[in-house]
């Protein structure tokens, strides 16, 4: 018992690099494939983050944050879900800017996802997905392996994250930090630096817009001001 104990709880808290294949001339699953199993084994059912992170295994963390992070890589933002799901973004990234093995507490591990939340992003997300597989291989690996690179790989979707949490009914502010923690997700699920280099510059122009709206947003409030103390 406590054996198997040990084993699960390696498994939970296993680092989100690929599964190296028993035979090296059989390819590392597809992305599309990945979210086919997850589909077959909880689509008609509450599932918690840890029975996922449990399936997944070595992949289990970069998978997690591609698969919260899409369904919020629209202009439009989605009201409720951004703020935990940020939060897990956030406290991953953490732990990866560190140089830690990412974890997660308890009650993040427990947090349920509705039984139609699964068929429902998986159906949205289909092509999407198929179209980045066509795309995405091991290539300038060095840009994920690194150990100073990866841990800004961390920063970087910590800072999404936190970006995330902010309850703005503003279009976009959603949508830049999300694509680039699915770009970097990518990334980090494939080895593949190509798509290191596009997150990071999405993850400027998502700083940039926030800049711009905190500029703005200041600006009204000094307009306001002056036009009640004038």
């Amino acid at each position: 018992m406590a054996g198997d104990r040990c084993g699960w709880q390696a498994r939970l808290y296993a680092y989100p690099e690929p599964v190296p294949p028993s035979d090296p001339a059989l390819p590392t699953a597809r992305l599309s494939e990945d979210i086919t199993r997850v589909l077959a084994a909880f689509a008609d059912r509450e599932v918690t983050l840890r029975e996922i992170i449990v399936l997944m295994q070595q992949r289990a963390y970069a998978f997690l944050l591609l698969l919260i992070a899409l369904p919020f890589a629209t202009p439009v933002p989605l009201p409720g879900l951004s703020t935990p799901f940020g939060l897990i973004m956030a406290f991953l990234g953490l732990r990866i800017a560190c140089g830690q093995k990412p974890w997660l507490p308890e009650r993040l591990l427990a947090l349920k996802l509705p039984a139609t939340w699964l068929p429902n992003l998986f159906r949205a997300v289909q092509r999407p997905v198929r179209f980045i597989e066509r795309f995405l291989r091991p290539e300038l690996t060095m840009l994920v392996d690194a150990p100073v690179l990866h841990r800004l790989h961390g920063l970087m979707i910590m800072v999404c994250g936190l970006l995330l949490l902010l309850p703005l009914p503003i279009p976009f502010t959603n949508m830049f930090p999300a694509t680039a923690v699915v770009l970097l997700a990518c990334a980090l699920l494939e080895k593949d630096g190509r798509f290191s280099i596009a997150g990071a510059v999405v993850f400027v122009l998502a700083l940039g817009y926030f800049a711009l709206l905190w500029l703005g947003g200041a600006a009204a409030v000094q307009h306001l001001l002056e036009r009640l103390t004038g």
